[in-house]
């Protein structure tokens, strides 16, 4: 039998939503119509539903302004067949990633909705609009010949990671009339995301992030020669520093606008060093923090090699264009992640230290750079400083809790504003040597909003006096909370910068991770100095393959109330958490190589109180795992305790073991009759 294709009614789909269009009085413009130079230049900038570069042309598009003044991209795509209107994931979100978090570009070239959201993200990564409206459109001839339509509305934005949220059902797109669409928008408002939806997203782009770097790595050391990695890490800095923009103020710089040329003062390393400067002045940041960033900066994008024009095109403007197609969606939807501590890991992940010395610089998780920050008691009146701050993501993660606390304590709009920015300008403070690192550090801060203001490029032990480091200098950083994840080469495997911050604290908490056999004999004198002055509260010894594929030593975690010298019969609570619920691997091409697999982040949880509150929390940990015990502060080897095990026997044990014998030797006298009884032939 012939197969019956059945026809598409796109054509009338199309004719149907834009009637409707028209006689709503609206200024829509069809797919080959230009609606802005921006959003034309976005899409055809971002790849397109089949994969390839630039053609994204939605059926329809318009651009509609509020009673705000705000304008909102609408974006909408047809198709002409029955149940093509949305696909959506396992968790109900708009289907566009395959497992490995690559482009799903079947699905996005056969579904309404999804289309539209493909183009959606070519605006949030390209373009200053941060929310818009995708819509899906479909339909089909019912028995009788009458078409039928179906018609899928999301809210495509920075605040929702750009997966998209559905708004509603409707059964035209009256919604976008003028009377209406006011109303409309405050529905949009409405859309809030649960904060396990946000988890998941987060996680999910941080995923998406890692696929990126990797494919960026690699493609600038293959197809670039001549760039060193100190070289990648500050043109990355460079040009994603460029690309931000301030609203209103600093335009972020475009692809087009680097035009390869020749020209002194006109090159493009020139070009993208005054648009840093624009941004950084716009950002008010001290003068010496400006001038520093600056200088790093121009040493790499004013060399000749780079900026030299080859067949029309500067190495400096293909390198800038890489950094912007594959990492520019991630840095502008904000997410509030160490992004630049995994851009971090990648490029030296792959390519090494070319110097010995800086081989044990290696970058915290996330998730445990927040279980620190948790540990160490961090709030919105914390003031929080990293003595080896690397790419700043402990403060990233400290920073993220003042924050969220600050949310759910100040309900004033204007009150929450002022303490943001507070705790972004004064509340934070790290120190790094390394200047590649540092330059990472800025660049994290600054994504976030800038709490980059008094990241420091000092030697924490050697030349910090305790004072922020720009403005304020003679004034002392009143820290009351400290984290670290320490370089282990250092003396005491890092415990130098734990009694060099403590001793300077008056009062607060500190969460440190670090090589246990800092506790346990390689660090005794500098323990017992800061037992003088702090009392450990806990010691947590965490999973051997916590830094998998960078580091394999055992570390634990040390936490300690500062201002207070410890006694020999305080409690310290041992708690063995080499269990933690997740499930590492580090496969190369894994999409993901960290799981949840056994009530991670619920572990997490009841460890954090565990060492606030103690045994009552125990839940998923037993007394096997939870000890409380004491420390000679005079020792200072003795910080890694377990629970001790009872070798008494008791009536129990006894009873079981002789009843195992007896089983033994009943089960030898069986088998002893079955061999006598086959000898005898019986």
């Amino acid at each position: 039998m012939a197969k019956i294709t059945i026809q598409s009614v796109e054509p009338n789909i199309a004719d149907l939503a834009n009637g409707w269009l028209r006689s709503y009085g609206l200024d829509y413009k069809l797919e080959q119509e230009s609606l802005n130079s921006e959003i034309d230049q976005a899409l055809n900038d971002y790849y397109s539903k089949m994969g390839g570069v630039g053609g994204n042309r939605p059926d329809a598009k318009l651009l509609l302004q509020d009673k705000n003044l705000v304008n909102y991209p609408i974006l909408i795509e047809y198709k002409g067949y029955k149940d093509k209107l949305v696909k959506l994931d396992s968790d109900g979100k708009v289907a566009n990633k395959t497992n490995k978090n690559l482009p799903d570009f079947k699905v996005i070239n056969s579904y309404a909705v999804n289309g539209a959201v493909h183009y959606a993200n070519a605006l949030l990564h390209y373009t200053s609009y941060t929310d818009i409206v995708a819509i899906g459109m479909t339909g089909y001839k019912d028995i009788t010949g009458k078409l039928q339509h179906e018609i899928g509305v999301y809210f495509v934005s920075k605040s929702n990671f750009g997966i998209g949220q559905k708004v509603d059902d409707y059964t035209d797109l009256s919604f976008l009339k003028k009377e209406n669409f006011d109303s409309f928008i405050e529905k949009v408002k409405q859309l809030q995301l649960k904060p396990d939806e946000v988890e998941k997203l987060r996680e999910h782009r941080e995923r998406e992030i890692q696929t990126s770097l990797t494919k960026l790595n690699n493609d600038i050391y293959q197809n670039e020669k001549g760039l060193s990695e100190r070289d990648r890490v500050y043109l990355v800095a460079a040009s994603i520093i460029a690309t931000i923009g301030v609203p209103g103020k600093v335009a972020a710089l475009e692809k087009a606008e680097l035009k390869s040329s020749s020209e002194d003062g006109n090159r493009d390393g020139d070009i993208i060093l005054r648009k840093i400067k624009a941004f950084l002045n716009e950002k008010e940041l001290p003068k010496e923090k400006r001038e520093l960033i600056v200088r790093t900066l121009q040493n790499t994008l004013t060399t000749d090699n780079i900026n030299k024009v080859e067949n029309g095109e500067s190495q400096l403007k293909r390198v800038f264009t890489k950094i912007i197609d594959d990492l520019g969606i991630y840095y502008k939807i904000g997410l509030s992640t160490d992004f630049t501590g995994k851009l971090f890991n990648e490029m030296y992940s792959w390519l090494g230290f070319s110097q010995d010395k800086l081989n044990d610089v290696v970058l915290t998780p996330s998730y445990v750079a927040s279980l620190l920050a948790r540990l160490a008691r961090v709030n919105m009146d914390s003031y929080v400083w990293d003595f080896a701050t690397g790419s700043a993501g402990l403060l990233v993660a400290a920073m993220n809790e003042m924050l969220n606390d600050a949310k759910e304590k100040i309900k004033s709009p204007d009150e929450l504003a002022f303490k943001s920015a507070h705790i972004k300008a004064n509340q934070l403070l790290g120190l790094e040597i390394l200047s590649e690192v540092y330059m990472l550090a800025i660049l994290n801060m600054i994504l976030m909003g800038d709490g980059s203001s008094n990241i420091i490029n000092k030697d924490s032990l050697k030349e910090f006096d305790g004072n922020y480091g720009f403005g304020k200098t003679d004034t002392k950083f009143p820290a009351t909370a400290f984290v670290l994840n320490p370089p282990y080469s250092a003396p005491g495997n890092g415990m130098v910068f734990v009694e060099k911050a403590l001793s300077m604290m008056n009062s607060g908490y500190a969460a440190v991770i670090i090589q246990n056999s800092a506790g346990s004999g390689k660090a005794v004198e500098y323990n017992k100095r800061i037992l003088k002055h702090s009392t450990l509260l806990a010691s947590i010894k965490m999973p051997i393959d916590l830094f998998l594929g960078k580091s394999s030593v055992q570390t634990n975690i040390y936490v300690f109330h500062v201002g207070e010298a410890h006694q020999k019969d305080d409690t310290v609570k041992f708690i063995d958490f080499s269990v933690d619920g997740y499930t590492r691997s580090n496969r190369k091409k894994a999409s993901v190589n960290l799981r949840d697999t056994d009530h991670a982040k619920e572990r997490y949880n009841e460890l954090v109180d565990l060492v606030r509150f103690g045994t009552k929390k125990l839940n998923y940990y037993t007394e096997k795992e939870y000890y409380e015990g004491t420390i000679d502060p005079d020792n200072g080897a003795d910080w890694n305790q377990a629970a001790p095990i009872d070798t008494k026997p008791t009536l129990e044990d006894f009873k079981k073991t002789v009843s195992d014998y007896l089983a033994w030797e009943v089960s030898n006298l069986l088998k002893n009759q079955d061999i006598e009884d086959e000898r005898l032939g019986k």
